[in-house]
């Protein structure tokens, strides 16, 4: 009887796990299907894009064009900054009208880098604020929030760290809240690209994700008059908007203020707009441990935000199908939790004689949503060279296997905490395949939860060894896209972080040579 119940009780859970993962499966098939009748629509003539109906073209004259100020958050970033605040200061905008604010909270060397470039671009007539913060407070929030106090722009550009702005993003993103249909406008987001895509395999899975959430995802949902989150980075946001009082302003109780801010914008009455002929070329992070920690924000931010929002979005007065889209958007990351789930219930129930299988096989379809998501992605983007970079999904599968768990760590604090801190994503402005990374000092540590991921790797071999034991197949190539992905990360980390440390092993010992040389020739 006791057994019985432990059975049925697993099952339960597995189902539920199986149930919640075919909703995520659903979403992605939904999207692409809703991305490829907006492009009918595009080539049939029954579409425009913004650009089209706002505004003047880029070539209008100089008093067309309103003020921005160019917001930059820094914290710790001495390898990229000038890279940003050059190609912010490059940017082609009329020099009267345009304010960069470098909104600056490092503790390191990268203050007096801003400070000096700034001097640079000021002495060639361009305005360039530096303004430092003594302490973090709000983090990247607390940041904007700060710098609108002396913003002179009616709209705002944002850019993180590791994004090089090409020299037109003003002229192609400001057209689309003028005129009479860009009155409502409070947003607008662009596609990101990518400066480092071939670095690695790892920067490839990465591009492969990322091109998948901008060129279906966001457009999709914008398409179909869906909402969709402002990504944080390489956008405009109407300063109106920002301040509305039915909106709040940039607020630090979730660590994605910038999906927050758009959906509390959107729910008042904004509109946001996905720019996605427009790029904005971004550093991939090169390091897993890097990548690892913002997908660990991310996750947080979301998840967070869902439980900030959620009813807010239920009572907002939307249609039933776009509320529900939301809390799907806003609950993507809990994806992981979810594998985690059939990680740890599909073992138990083989050992118990069940089949833990059986209700994927009525899922198999939705299953093919992430696979023909990205596949439309890459050619959207490629054309027929589609092939060579959606082949590195199998290897964005093992890091989403991996990840699980950082992750599911992330949706439990958000779920059941608040806040925490902002760990930023380190940048090293890694380019070519000659840069290296693990010479930095940012290059992270490995963490504790390395040990859960080995634990792990070796309970989905275990669950591999079950299932071939108990003859039921079907389960094996699920526990064994675990087993690989766990052991993958674990061994990659634990790589990254001995080259690292052996780096900075290096750059103590130099210095103390250095330093003890000095030493000698003073005496």
């Amino acid at each position: 009887m006791l057994i019985s119940s432990i059975v049925i009780l697993l099952q339960f859970f597995y189902t539920l796990g199986a149930l919640g993962l075919a909703v995520y499966g659903l979403q992605a098939l939904i999207l692409t299907l809703l991305r490829l009748r907006s492009e009918r629509l595009t080539q049939k003539g029954q579409t425009r894009t913004e650009l089209d109906s706002m505004g003047k073209p880029n070539g209008a004259e100089d008093d067309f064009w309103p003020a921005v100020t160019v917001q930059l958050p820094l914290y710790n970033e001495v390898h990229v900054v000038n890279r940003l605040i050059d190609a912010c200061a490059e940017l082609d905008y009329p020099r009267d009208r345009l304010q960069i604010q470098v909104l600056d909270d490092s503790t390191d060397g990268t203050t007096g880098l801003a400070q000096l470039r700034a001097a640079l671009w000021r002495s060639r007539g361009i305005v360039v604020d530096v303004q430092h913060r003594s302490d973090r407070q709000g983090f990247k929030a607390g940041a904007l929030k700060e710098g609108l106090r002396t913003a002179t722009g009616d709209y705002i550009a944002v850019f993180d760290a590791d994004f090089a702005p090409a020299r037109g993003f003003l002229r192609q993103t400001v057209p689309t809240f003028l005129g009479k249909e860009g009155d409502s406008v409070g947003f607008a987001q662009t596609r990101w690209t990518h400066l480092n895509a071939g670095y690695s395999a790892l920067t490839r899975a990465q591009a492969l994700a990322l091109d998948g959430h901008f060129v279906i995802e966001q457009a999709a949902r914008y398409a179909a008059g869906l909402a969709f989150g402002f990504n944080g980075s390489a956008g405009v946001w109407r300063r109106a908007c920002i301040q509305d009082p039915n909106v709040g302003g940039w607020q630090d109780d979730t660590l994605c203020e910038d999906l927050d801010l758009s959906y509390r914008a959107q729910l008042a009455g904004w509109r946001g707009v996905y720019l996605d002929g427009v790029e904005a070329p971004a550093e991939l992070p090169p390091q897993l441990l890097a990548f690892k920690r913002q997908q660990f924000r991310w996750a947080k931010g979301s998840v967070a935000t869902l439980r900030k929002l959620s009813g807010r979005v239920w009572n907002g007065g939307w249609p039933t199908l776009k509320r529900l889209a939301a809390f799907v958007h806003l609950g993507g990351y809990l994806i992981h939790p979810l594998l985690l789930l059939l990680l740890l219930v599909s073992p138990l129930l083989m050992l118990l004689g069940s089949q833990p299988y059986w209700p994927l096989a009525y899922l198999s379809l939705v299953s093919a949503g992430p696979p023909a998501l990205y596949a439309l992605a890459q050619r959207r983007l490629w054309g027929r060279a589609w092939f060579r970079r959606w082949a590195y999904l199998p290897l964005l599968m093992l890091l989403g296997m991996g990840l699980s768990l950082s992750n599911s760590v992330a949706a439990w604090q958000a779920l059941f905490g608040r806040g925490g801190a902002f760990l930023r994503t380190p940048k090293f402005h890694v380019q070519r395949e000659a840069d290296e990374w693990h010479r930095s000092g940012y290059a992270l540590e490995l963490e504790p939860l390395v040990a859960a991921e080995i634990f792990l790797a070796l309970y989905a071999g275990l669950g591999c060894f079950i299932s071939v034991v108990h003859g039921q197949w079907l389960s094996l190539p699920f526990l064994l896209s675990f087993a690989c992905g766990y052991a993958s990360t674990a061994a990659i980390g634990i790589r990254e972080a001995c080259l690292a440390r052996s780096a900075r092993t290096r750059r103590h010992s130099q210095s103390t040579r250095l330093f003890r040389a000095k030493n000698l020739v003073k005496s």
